[in-house]
């Protein structure tokens, strides 16, 4: 598949790129900062720009099959960040409806789970991280009311542990006792979600 890839240089952006790669599919990111892509020169294509931009994301979304986003904002969250995700997903949107790709598979929170008991998701995301919650829920209304085959990939705790393949997904839910997952594995479960039609309006927990 032709899969264009936004947030590419975070912890789960690098996860997708490299196994992307490994499965064959043609990939391109885009980014605002490519150094960390470095590695992959040769391998991917490259594009530069505001992914806040929708006639940018436009452009470069022309051609694909599917977008992959691992966009977030960087933690702590900034006051100049804090309506970071819901602009972008608008942007995207936008861009999307203006192209003939509709598939998009977004990494969201666990902390939107609202009945989540073990871990109590919600309550711990409203506690200490309530502009992250509010900033989240919104991007995924947006994409919601879109109209767009969307797919939400909500994890939790993320880690830097290498791949397993062996993690637990639950349609609506967080599993029980879903306290972390590796980025690696949610770029698996990512990879694999953009080809299941089954999952297309779905949210979904999962965790190792």
């Amino acid at each position: 598949m032709k899969l264009l890839v936004l947030g590419a240089t975070g912890g789960t952006g690098l996860e997708i790129v490299r196994q992307a790669t490994q499965r064959g599919h043609h990939i391109t990111a885009f980014v605002r900062s490519p150094e960390k892509l470095k590695p992959f020169n040769g391998r991917i294509n490259l594009e530069q720009g505001n992914l806040l931009d929708s006639i940018q994301l436009e452009k470069v979304i022309q051609g694909h099959d599917a977008v992959l986003s691992a966009f977030g904002p960087r933690v702590p969250v900034s006051k100049t960040d804090a309506h970071l995700l819901e602009q972008f997903a608008t942007g995207l949107t936008q861009a999307m409806l203006h192209t003939a790709v509709r598939r998009v598979v977004v990494e969201s929170v666990a902390f939107l789970f609202k009945e989540a008991i073990i871990p109590p998701a919600y309550f711990l995301g409203r506690l200490f991280f309530p502009g992250m919650v509010a900033d989240a829920s919104a991007m995924e209304n947006v994409f919601e009311e879109s109209g767009l085959d969307w797919t939400m990939a909500r994890p939790p705790e993320l880690t830097d542990k290498p791949y397993t393949g062996k993690y637990r997904v639950r349609e609506g839910r967080l599993p029980l006792f879903g306290f972390r997952i590796s980025r690696a594995d949610v770029a698996d479960f990512m990879l694999t979600a953009v080809e299941d039609r089954c999952l297309i309006g779905k949210v979904i927990g999962l965790c190792n």
